[in-house]
């Protein structure tokens, strides 16, 4: 997206996007989102830890280094994330996945930062954790979120939010039938670009400024207005993440 970085953030201000939430990825994705940032200190706001993907033979290494760069600034940084659990594309390294999780919830706990949950095919263990560690004061959202009513229920009784998305306005998703029964004040929306465009822009690159797309969509299926849902939604962004 670097080629057209102009382009987008436009977009972003002329969907009336005013705050975009950048979580981090792997040790190479932290230099470029300083630098975005950086560029554009009143729009971007970082957060720090390693994905499942990226949780690999030397996790402990990788995961030293990232909690040197959270303690050295935590001011920096509006949360931490993404992390999580992936269970889609390789099992090797479950357990290794699972402690990392472990140790980054304990650094949002020790930086008092909400955090962001990767959770792909693998709720039946990422839910049990969230309720074990919001007793310790864990906060966050369960990114992308696209489970049942009953997964629904227990992440909003740990007082997490559910991140809502393109997947929201994909007909045969079934989260429609979930969403709708959930109050706004248990929901933030999200795009998690550059994956998962909601239509009209399904199967394309998906970017920030699509959320308008979603608040439209969560809007007419609740029978509101665009305006209600983009109000409470962006409250809950910035009271759960402390934004300025």
């Amino acid at each position: 997206m670097l080629e057209d970085r102009e382009e987008w953030i436009q977009r972003l201000d002329n969907n009336q996007v005013g705050k975009v939430l950048l979580p981090n990825i792997d040790l190479e994705s932290i230099e470029p989102m300083h630098a975005l940032c950086e560029a554009y200190p009143n729009t971007f706001y970082p957060m720090m830890g390693i994905h499942p993907c990226d949780v690999k033979e030397n996790y402990l290494g990788v995961l030293e280094k990232v909690y040197t760069i959270l303690k050295e600034n935590p001011d920096r940084y509006c949360g931490v994330g993404e992390i999580g659990l992936d269970y889609h594309w390789d099992l090797t390294f479950q357990k290794e996945q699972k402690q990392a999780l472990e140790m980054q919830f304990e650094w949002a706990i020790e930086f008092d930062k909400a955090v962001s949950i990767h959770s792909r095919k693998s709720n039946q263990d990422v839910i049990p954790l969230i309720t074990q560690y919001a007793k310790k004061g864990l906060k966050g959202v369960m990114h992308c979120f696209s489970g049942s009513m009953q997964e629904a229920e227990k992440i909003i009784a740990c007082g997490f939010y559910l991140g809502i998305g393109g997947v929201l306005t994909y007909p045969k998703s079934g989260l429609q039938e979930v969403i709708k029964n959930i109050d706004l004040q248990h929901i933030v929306l999200e795009t998690d670009s550059p994956y998962l465009a909601p239509v009209p822009y399904r199967g394309k690159r998906n970017e920030s400024a699509y959320v308008k797309e979603i608040a439209l969509y969560l809007a007419d299926l609740k029978g509101i207005t665009m305006e209600e849902v983009a109000e409470k939604t962006t409250e809950n962004v910035i009271q759960l993440y402390q934004l300025k």
